[in-house]
C-alpha cells in the first residue's frame, strides 16, 4: 500500500528526543520548548512563538487572547477541516462561512465583504492543502472594517504570498504540527505573532491562566494547552529539514504535473493550481476529477484503493455538517471543488517510480 502520508523521522529526531528524557524536563519545560518557539517564529518571519498541543487549541487560544466571544461572529471559509469552525463555537462566537474559489480553492476575498456585520470580529484565513490564500486583499478587506486576522496554516508551513511567509500577516497564525504535517512534532501546535501583549495573554492563557507573577494565582479561566519537552525535541529537528522537505514536496508536484498533464489538457482532470503570486508547498498533492473524466471522484478513490494506493477526498464543506447546517445556504464553489477533489499520496520520499505508478492507475482508468 502506498500511503497518503508518511512522517520522515531519522537520527536527529531521537537524538534530540533523548537528549530531553536524559535531562529529566519530559513536560512542558525544558530547553527544547523556547528553542522551538524561537527558531519556528524566525523562519516564519515573526517575533513571537507560541507553543501548544496541537493546531487546534492554537486556533481556540489565538481567539481567546483576542477576546472573541458570545455574540461575536468570525468569518471562516465553507471548505476546510471542521476544527477552524469548531474554536469558533468554543469561544461562544458564531462560525459565518465564506464561499471559495473555483480556480485555487482558497477562501475567496471577494466574497467575504458581503458577510461583515456590527458583530465581525476576526477572519480566519485557511493556506488549504499547501496553498496561500490571497492575503493582500484578505489584509485590505480587513483594515476597512478593523477586523482581526487569525491564519489557519495548518497545512502551509513555508508557503508565501508574493515571496512572504504565511503566518506573518494576520495579528495571531496557527500552525499544526500532526503526524501528517509538513513538519511533524506528533502532535503539536504554534501561534505566532509580533504583539508581544498578546504574546504574553496566549503564554498565560494557555498555563490555566496562571499569573506570571504570581505563582498558583490565576486571574482569569484559562486552559491546559502546552506543548512538551519530548514534542519540542523532535520539532527542533524537523524545523532543521524543512527546506528539504518542501523542495521534496514541490518535486512531487513537478511529477504529478508531468505524468498527468496530458490527462489535464483534456480536461478530464485539473491539477494542483500554483497562482503567479503563490509558492505551494503542496501538503497533500491534489487534483479534481471532472465531468469528462466519465467517473465519479469515489468511484475513481475505490478503483485506486484497489491498486494499492491510498488516498482521501476533499474535506466536505462545513456548512454540509449536520452541526452547522443551515436551510437555503449554498456555497457553489466551495462544493464543487469538494465535490470533484482527492489527495493524491504525498509522502516525501515518494519515488519517481512510485509516482508514475499512481499516475498510470489514474490515467488507466479514465479509459
Amino acid at each position: 500500500m502506498i500511503p497518503i502520508a508518511e512522517p520522515i523521522i531519522g537520527k536527529e529526531e531521537l537524538k534530540k528526543v533523548v537528549e530531553a528524557v536524559k535531562s529529566g524536563w519530559v513536560s512542558s519545560r525544558g530547553k527544547f520548548i523556547a528553542e522551538f518557539e524561537n527558531t519556528f517564529a524566525k523562519y516564519c518571519g515573526v517575533k513571537y512563538g507560541v507553543s501548544t498541543c496541537n493546531g487546534t487549541t492554537a486556533l481556540h487560544l489565538a481567539l481567546a487572547a483576542l477576546n472573541i466571544g458570545k455574540g461575536d461572529e468570525v468569518l471562516v471559509p465553507a471548505l476546510t477541516f471542521i476544527s477552524t469552525a469548531n474554536v469558533v463555537a468554543y469561544t461562544g462566537a458564531k462560525p459565518v462561512f465564506v464561499d471559495s474559489t473555483e480556480n485555487y480553492w482558497q477562501i475567496d476575498p471577494d466574497k467575504i465583504e458581503e458577510k461583515i456585520t456590527k458583530r465581525t470580529k476576526a477572519v480566519i484565513p485557511v493556506h488549504l492543502y499547501g496553498h496561500p490564500c490571497d492575503m493582500g486583499g484578505i489584509m485590505r478587506i480587513a483594515g476597512k472594517h478593523k477586523l482581526h486576522v487569525i491564519e489557519d496554516c495548518a497545512e502551509a508551513h513555508g508557503a508565501e504570498y508574493n515571496g512572504k511567509k504565511v503566518g506573518s500577516f494576520g495579528i495571531i497564525s496557527c500552525f499544526s504540527f500532526y503526524g501528517n504535517k509538513i513538519i511533524t512534532t506528533g502532535e503539536g501546535g504554534m501561534c505566532l505573532t509580533n504583539n508581544s501583549a498578546v504574546s504574553a495573554r496566549m503564554n498565560m492563557l494557555k498555563g490555566h491562566g496562571m499569573n506570571p507573577s504570581k505563582k498558583y494565582w490565576h486571574d482569569e479561566i484559562g486552559f491546559n494547552y502546552r506543548m512538551t519537552n519530548l514534542q519540542a525535541a523532535i520539532g527542533v529537528a524537523q524545523l532543521a529539514k524543512i527546506d528539504k522537505f518542501i523542495e521534496g514536496k514541490r518535486r512531487l508536484a513537478g511529477l504529478y504535473g508531468k505524468y498527468l498533464g496530458d490527462l489535464a489538457e483534456k480536461g478530464f482532470i485539473t491539477l494542483h493550481p500554483e497562482m503567479p503570486w503563490a509558492k505551494c508547498v503542496y501538503w497533500m498533492y491534489s487534483i479534481l476529477i471532472e465531468n469528462k473524466y466519465g467517473k465519479k471522484r469515489n468511484n475513481v478513490i475505490e478503483a485506486l484503493l484497489k491498486e494499492g494506493i491510498d488516498t482521501r477526498p476533499f474535506f466536505y464543506p462545513v456548512h454540509t455538517m449536520p452541526c452547522y447546517r443551515s436551510d437555503n445556504v449554498s456555497f457553489p464553489g466551495a462544493e464543487r471543488v469538494s465535490s470533484k477533489g482527492i489527495n493524491l499520496p504525498s509522502a516525501v520520499n515518494l519515488t519517481d517510480k512510485k509516482i508514475k505508478y499512481i499516475c498510470d492507475a489514474i490515467i488507466k482508468y479514465s479509459n
